[in-house]
């Protein structure tokens, strides 16, 4: 059972954890270098502790220390209440869910290891919007992908807004790093995935011309917002595959297209 540790100073060591939160540089370095993330909000929490990832700390106001009750049982790990206006000064910022959890990370898997089962995989390139990548990585929950491949320059799924904005859905599918971009996306094709090549670029097919659903595996390739896949990317894929679009626009952003073409994949795969 967690210990209960009533605070009433911002600079206690004890949470350091939660210490710098808006600073998004220094978080980014830290995190992964210190093998921690945050969870923010009850559901979030929760569905971190249920896929298993291990409870460091958490820091909760009253009102949440009472709502998460069933949680602090059976975490082994100190819960310290503070006051609102505490848990801002230490954070940096209103925390208006009012509960937070450092949670430890664990060892990605191997891209290959993945593969080995997946049948439907997204590939990100580039894609460095915390927002972005915790819609994709909802949709891609949702929408029943097997498996995220990320390039090398992508930024951490397990970062607190991606998290917040995936809904814990980055708890959901396994995701690995490629070693290298984009020659790693070599270790895709040799899995047997077909890559396909998101883009609004002219000599793309539509994604229904393309029928990536009739196909046995695939791996579809999405790019940064505004600049899209780069022309290495582009030329590494098996084919380039485009939304069709009316009324003049010319592209969706990104989280949005891939929530389009995860559907396009998945309505009627084949069954094994």
């Amino acid at each position: 059972m967690a210990e209960i540790i009533t605070l009433d100073d911002p600079d206690d060591p004890r949470v350091a954890d939660y210490t710098g939160l808006t600073d998004v540089e220094l978080r980014r370095r830290r995190e992964p270098a210190e093998g921690l993330f945050i969870a923010e909000g009850e559901k979030v929490i929760r569905r971190a502790a249920d896929a298993g990832y291990r409870m460091r700390s958490m820091l909760l106001t009253p009102k949440w220390a009472e709502a998460m009750g069933d949680v602090i049982d059976a975490a082994d790990a100190p819960v310290y209440v503070v006051e609102p206006a505490l848990a801002e000064r230490v954070t940096g910022y209103h925390v208006h869910r009012g509960a937070l959890a450092s949670m430890a990370r664990k060892p990605l898997p191997d891209a290959a290891g993945l593969l080995r089962t997946a049948r439907r995989v997204a590939v990100m390139e580039a894609v460095n919007d915390h927002t972005n990548i915790g819609a994709i990585f909802r949709s891609a929950a949702a929408l029943g992908m097997d498996a995220v491949l990320l390039s090398p320059d992508c930024a951490d799924p397990l970062y607190r807004r991606s998290v917040k904005v995936s809904m814990g859905a980055v708890f959901s599918v396994p995701y690995a790093r490629l070693d290298s971009w984009p020659g790693g996306l070599e270790t895709v094709r040799e899995a047997g995935c077909r890559l396909l090549a998101l883009t609004p670029d002219e000599r793309a097919v539509s994604l229904d011309e393309a029928a990536p659903h009739r196909l046995d595996k695939v791996a579809l390739m999405l790019g940064a917002e505004g600049d899209g896949l780069s022309a290495r990317a582009l030329a590494a894929a098996d084919e380039l595959v485009r939304i069709p679009m009316a009324h003049g626009v010319d592209s969706l952003n990104v989280g949005a297209a891939a929530a389009v073409a995860f559907y396009a994949v998945a309505t009627g795969r084949p069954t094994a």
